[in-house]
């Protein structure tokens, strides 16, 4: 789980950064276009802590699902706000980001779901 936490994390990361150099080159570069990178940031730091340190690693990984939810939650209250999904780089980096999380979320979810089951 924690090498997921990281590769997912990289991956939000990508998007940020992508989402700003187009918004770059297009003129219109706003800070706000590195928030998935931001996220991705935090996901990657949880998945590397879980990875060098096994005592707190259930609760790390609890922190990185908290975290996706809540960033899943802000990008689908964005999407939502703006009334849905139009063709803009923005707009795309929003539903990719919530669709990377949502992602995160589900196999997480079967992780903790198969090691409560292994404990039983």
């Amino acid at each position: 789980m924690p090498t997921l936490a990281f590769f997912f994390g990289s991956i939000l990361m990508l998007i940020g950064v992508i989402g700003y150099a187009y918004a770059y080159m297009a003129g219109t570069a706003s800070p706000t276009a590195l928030i998935p990178a931001a996220i991705g940031v935090l996901l990657a730091i949880l998945g590397v802590a879980a990875m060098r340190n096994e005592g707190p690693r259930k609760h790390l990984m609890h922190a990185a699902v908290i975290l996706a939810f809540v960033g899943m939650g802000a990008m689908i209250g964005r999407m939502i706000s703006k009334g849905g999904i139009a063709a803009t780089a923005a707009d795309i980096a929003t539903a990719a980001t919530a669709a990377v999380l949502l992602v995160f979320i589900l196999l997480a979810v079967k992780s903790f779901m198969s090691a409560r089951a292994a404990r039983l």
